[in-house]
C-alpha cells in the first residue's frame, strides 16, 4: 500500500499530531479529514493582477468538487502569479522564483499529490519545473484562451493584431479614436491570450508531455468545460496519490520531449517554448540540445493554421478538436507508447479524436507547410545557437544579406528608431543588444523591434530583426532571437558594429557576421563587459547563477530531481 506523506502530520498521537490537527481545525474541519485520507495540494496561480489567471479561483474550486468526490482532502495555496503585461521588465525574470516556491511548497507541506493551476505563458513551466524537481503526482490544470476580439467586423487575436494595428497607427493609417475601440474589444474576457502565443503553446506542451489531461489546452477560459475538466483533475489527483503515482518522473521522459516537440513544431508554437522545454527538461535530468528542436522540425510538418503564422483563433482551434487531433495526425511520428498522467498512453489518448474543420487543423497528408515552425541557426554570430519562428517570417526574407544598424539598448533603440537621420532601409539588419538574461535584464520579449515609422509608411512590414531578446509567442517577422552566448557576457553579437555585412540563410541554418576572424579578435580584446544591474536581493540570485537561453535560463543551482520522500517529513517540527 502507499506511504501518504501527509499521514506524518495527521495520524501520529503525538503533540505534533495533534497540533497539526487541531490548528487545521481553525479553518472548520471535521474529524472526517483526519481519516487517512490523501491530501492534495491545489497551487492555484490566481492574481487580479494577472487578467490570464483572474479566473483561477473558480477554476480551483471545481478542482475541490473533484477531490472531494473521489475522498481527498484538497488544500489551496497561493504560489507567484506571473503576469507578462503588467511585471516589468519581464516574467522571465521570475519565473525561477515562482519555480522555487512551487516546489518548496510541495516539499514543506502535507501534500500526497498536487493540482497546478496556471495560464499566462511563464506560468505553467514554472509550475512544471518546480513540480519536476519534487516528484509528487501531479497534474496540471491550465486556464485556457480568453474568448476571441471582436472589433466591427474583424475578429481580433490579442497581442498579434494589438502589434498590427499599433504599426498601422505609428504609419498614420488608424485614428486615436479607432484605436480607442479597438482597445476596449481586444480581451473580452480572462483567460490568457486566444493566438498560439506562449501561453496557449505551453498549455499544448503540458498536455503533449502528458501532464495535463486530454483536451485540456484549447478550451476556452469562459467555457463549463474547462470546469468539468478541472474537476476530473482533482479526481484523478486522488487517484494517483492512493497509487503512488505516475510521477513526474515517471512521464518526463526523453521520449515525452520528443513528442513534445512535434507538437510544438506542428501547432506553429512560440519560440519561448524552446527555452522552457529545455529548463523542463534540466530538472527531470533529461539532456535536450538545441540540436533536438531543428532535428525534429525538419521532418515535422505544419498543421496548424492559427495566428500569429496563420488566421484562425483558439476557439477555432478547440471546435475543431483541439491538440489531440494534432497528437492524432502526428502518431507515426510521436512515441505513442509514451505513458501520461492519466494512467494511459499518448497513442489511447489520442485515437478516437475527430476532426472538425481541416482548414483550422491539417491532416498530416496535406500541411500548411513541409517543416515546423522553428528552425535553430548556428554561425560565428551564435556559436551556442539561435532562434527564428519561420512561419511566422517573411519568405523573401529567409535567405537575406544586409548592413546592420546596431543598437547597444533598448533605450537607445527607443530613442533613435524614428530618428528621420537613422541611416536605415529595408534591406537593413536591425540589431539589438544587452537584451538577454544578464544584459536586460531577465531577457524581456524586446525582439520584435518597431520599423521605423517612415517605413513603414513606405510600406515595408517586415525587417529582418537579431537580438540576444526573447519575443512574445503573438509576435511575427524575421525575427532572430535567443542569440547565444549574450551580449553581455561578451557573446559574438556585442562586438556588432554599424555597417557590418550579416547574411541569414533560413535554409541551411546558418547566421553569419561576414567579418575575418582577425577583426573580430582585435574587437573582443577591446570589449568591456557592462556592470551588472544588481549587487543584492533576488535580482543578485538571479545574475550569479541564471543560464544562457541555450540552456533554458534556469538556475544552475536548481537543475535536476529533488525527489520528495515521505520519511523526510518523519520526525517533530516543534520540541
Amino acid at each position: 500500500m502507499t506511504t501518504l506523506r501527509s499521514h506524518n502530520w495527521f495520524a501520529p498521537r503525538t503533540l505534533d499530531g495533534f497540533m497539526h490537527r487541531a490548528y487545521l481545525r481553525a479553518e472548520g474541519f471535521s474529524d472526517l479529514v483526519f481519516d487517512g485520507r490523501p491530501v492534495i495540494g491545489i497551487a492555484n496561480s490566481w492574481s487580479e493582477l494577472n487578467n490570464c489567471n483572474a479566473h483561477l479561483r473558480q477554476v480551483a474550486e471545481a478542482v475541490k468538487r473533484g477531490v472531494w468526490s473521489a475522498g481527498g482532502f484538497p488544500l489551496e495555496f497561493p504560489t507567484i502569479s506571473l503576469g507578462e503585461i503588467l511585471m516589468k521588465p519581464t516574467t522571465m525574470l521570475f519565473r525561477n522564483l515562482m519555480a522555487m516556491d512551487v516546489e518548496e511548497c510541495i516539499r514543506a507541506y502535507p501534500l500526497d499529490a498536487v493540482v497546478l493551476l496556471s495560464g499566462c505563458d511563464k506560468t505553467t513551466p514554472a509550475m512544471l519545473m518546480g513540480a519536476a524537481s519534487a516528484d509528487v503526482p501531479t497534474v496540471m490544470v491550465t486556464g485556457g484562451p480568453m474568448l476571441r476580439g471582436n472589433w466591427r467586423t474583424e475578429e481580433l487575436g490579442s497581442g498579434t493584431d494589438a502589434r498590427r494595428l499599433w504599426a498601422e497607427r505609428r504609419a498614420g493609417r488608424l485614428t486615436d479614436e479607432e484605436l480607442c475601440e479597438v482597445e476596449a474589444c481586444l480581451s473580452r474576457s480572462t483567460g490568457h491570450c486566444m493566438v498560439m502565443g506562449t501561453a496557449s503553446t505551453m498549455a499544448s506542451m503540458a498536455e503533449a508531455l502528458g501532464m495535463a489531461l486530454p483536451g485540456n489546452a484549447a478550451i476556452p477560459a469562459p467555457d463549463s468545460r474547462r470546469l468539468a475538466l478541472a474537476e476530473l483533475s482533482g479526481r484523478r489527483a486522488v487517484e494517483m496519490a492512493l497509487g503512488g503515482g505516475p510521477k513526474p518522473s515517471e512521464i518526463l521522459t526523453a521520449r515525452a520531449f520528443d513528442n513534445a516537440i512535434r507538437a510544438d513544431m506542428a501547432i506553429g508554437g512560440s519560440t519561448n517554448a524552446i527555452i522552457h522545454l529545455v529548463a523542463i527538461a534540466g530538472r527531470a535530468g533529461v539532456r535536450l540540445p538545441l540540436e533536438r528542436f531543428d532535428e525534429l522540425s525538419r521532418t515535422t510538418p505544419l498543421l496548424v493554421n492559427l495566428k500569429p503564422s496563420g488566421k484562425y483563433l483558439m476557439e477555432d482551434f478547440f471546435y475543431a478538436g483541439g491538440l489531440p487531433v494534432v497528437l492524432k495526425e502526428l502518431l507515426p511520428l510521436l512515441h505513442g507508447d509514451a505513458f501520461t498522467v492519466n494512467g494511459r498512453t499518448l497513442a489511447d489518448n489520442v485515437r478516437d479524436a475527430t476532426c472538425w474543420n481541416e482548414d483550422v487543423i491539417r491532416p498530416l497528408a496535406a500541411p500548411l507547410a513541409g517543416e515546423g515552425g522553428t528552425v535553430i541557426l548556428s554561425g560565428n554570430l551564435c556559436p551556442d545557437g539561435a532562434v527564428l519562428k519561420q512561419s511566422a517570417a517573411s519568405a523573401h526574407l529567409l535567405t537575406h544579406r544586409g548592413r546592420a544598424v546596431v543598437f547597444e539598448s533598448h533605450d537607445d533603440l527607443a530613442r533613435r528608431i524614428d530618428d528621420p537621420a537613422l541611416p536605415i532601409d529595408e534591406t537593413s539588419v536591425l540589431v539589438l543588444k544587452h537584451a538577454g538574461p544578464k544584459g536586460a535584464p531577465g531577457m524581456p520579449e524586446w525582439g520584435a523591434a518597431p520599423i521605423p515609422a517612415r517605413l513603414l509608411r513606405q510600406g515595408v512590414k517586415d525587417m529582418v530583426r537579431i537580438s540576444d531578446a526573447r519575443m512574445s509567442g503573438t509576435s511575427y517577422g524575421t525575427v532572430i532571437l535567443h542569440v547565444a552566448p549574450e551580449s553581455a557576457v561578451g557573446g559574438p553579437l556585442a562586438l556588432v558594429r554599424d555597417g557590418d555585412e550579416i547574411e541569414l540563410d533560413v535554409p541551411n541554418r546558418t547566421l553569419t557576421l561576414r567579418l575575418e576572424d582577425e577583426e573580430l579578435a582585435r574587437r573582443r580584446a577591446a570589449w568591456i563587459p557592462p556592470p551588472p544591474h544588481f549587487t543584492s536581493g533576488y535580482g543578485r540570485l538571479f545574475l550569479d547563477h541564471v543560464l544562457q537561453a541555450n540552456d533554458g535560463c534556469d538556475f544552475d543551482i536548481l537543475r535536476g530531481r529533488r525527489p520528495v520522500r515521505a520519511e523526510e517529513s518523519e520526525g517533530p517540527s516543534r520540541l
